[in-house]
């Protein structure tokens, strides 16, 4: 989306996005003067039926699970203007799907746009070329999805943004702002063959904070209808996530507020989202002590230009299974007290700066 609040490689943040009716950017075809014409069209038109008909809607993609490597040969898309004037590339059932949910939001006078919806693995390797050079490599793998790794790629994730009085709410932190609206659009979602796809508190599990504007097209109303009312992730649905409840323990703090605390866990959570085949237990706040000067002192050493001014210590439980993604870690195995470390300036959000024992 536009700004990201939490970014995720994106850092999560975990957060993204981006009435006029929304414009289409492609030209109708001129009705077919001539009987060749005609077959033409027919052909063409099957042919576009059975590549779409090729692509599997229920693909996982995430940041363990990768892009199909013949998706994009297979894909059919659509191109349409928003309101903004931005071009959008969408898949094309899901941009069908959109405009019925599109239509029955605007009948209570809820009026949404798309802000983006498919981008190539090709765009976010360029994406991925530009941070590394301009940034560097960890600071690029830290800010932006592994190109083949982002849901984006299949063109059947979309990221709406809000139409008030006329206005265009595109945003993350002033979107945020309007829970009751994106709850009346959730519960439509499942009617048109869309899942919510990046729940609150799942940040362990999708890789990403909540984002209420990202939504998921899976062309099956039961499957979506079942998943909405079970309010799961489509990761603990297919079956790669158990899905399992974390404890969360914030301990009181007097040197940050809840929410700092919270914004902190989420940065945990999205990094823990890349160890695949791991149970997350528990994440707790190791306190104010650990806060200390000197462990501040030294991650500034460490990274001199950031300039951190404040530390915490969070310590976690969990369980791996096999291949969990990482090699220093053992599988089939409890670990227990794993330390992370995180550091923020008065600007910029936490960091994780260190993890392990």
């Amino acid at each position: 989306m536009r700004k990201r609040v939490w970014i995720s490689l994106i850092l999560c943040l975990c957060l993204t996005v981006s009435m006029a009716l929304v414009g289409c950017g492609e030209k109708k075809e001129e009705k077919a003067t001539s009987d060749d014409q005609a077959a033409t069209a027919t052909a063409d038109e099957a042919a576009t039926v059975a590549m779409t008909d090729g692509i599997d809607y229920m693909a996982l993609v995430n940041k363990t699970h990768a892009l199909p490597e013949d998706w994009e040969e297979k894909l059919q898309t659509i191109h349409m203007t928003n309101s903004v004037g931005d071009d959008v590339e969408v898949e094309k059932k899901a941009y069908d799907a959109y405009l019925k949910l599109k239509a029955e939001l605007e009948k209570e006078d809820i009026f949404v746009d798309l802000d983006s919806a498919r981008r190539s693995v090709a765009d976010q390797q360029r994406i991925m070329d530009e941070f590394t050079e301009q940034y560097g490599a960890d600071y690029a793998a830290k800010t932006v999805a592994k190109p083949g790794y982002s849901e984006h790629h299949t063109g059947l994730a979309l990221d709406l943004y809000l139409i008030i009085d006329g206005k265009d709410i595109v945003e993350n932190e002033d979107m945020i702002q309007y829970p009751d609206i994106w709850a009346k659009i959730h519960d439509k979602l499942a009617d048109y063959g869309f899942i919510l796809r990046y729940l609150e508190g799942s940040e362990h599990i999708t890789g990403y904070g909540y984002e209420p504007w990202h939504i998921r097209y899976i062309d099956n109303v039961e499957t979506a209808k079942e998943i909405m009312s079970k309010g799961i992730t489509f990761e603990k649905y297919l079956g790669t996530a158990s899905g399992a409840p974390v404890t969360i323990d914030y301990g009181t703090s007097e040197k940050y507020t809840k929410e700092e605390l919270e914004a902190a866990v989420i940065q945990i959570k999205c990094k823990f989202a890349f160890w695949n085949n791991c149970e997350l237990k528990s994440i707790r706040y190791a306190g104010d002590d650990a806060a200390t000067d000197e462990k501040l002192a030294e991650f500034n050493k460490q990274n001199p230009d950031a300039k951190y001014t404040k530390v915490a210590e969070f310590v976690m439980d969990f369980h791996t299974g096999e291949n969990s993604g990482d090699t220093t870690l053992e599988s089939n195995h409890d670990y227990t007290d794993y330390q992370w470390w995180l550091a923020s300036t008065d600007k910029d959000g936490w960091e994780i700066v260190s993890f392990g024992y």
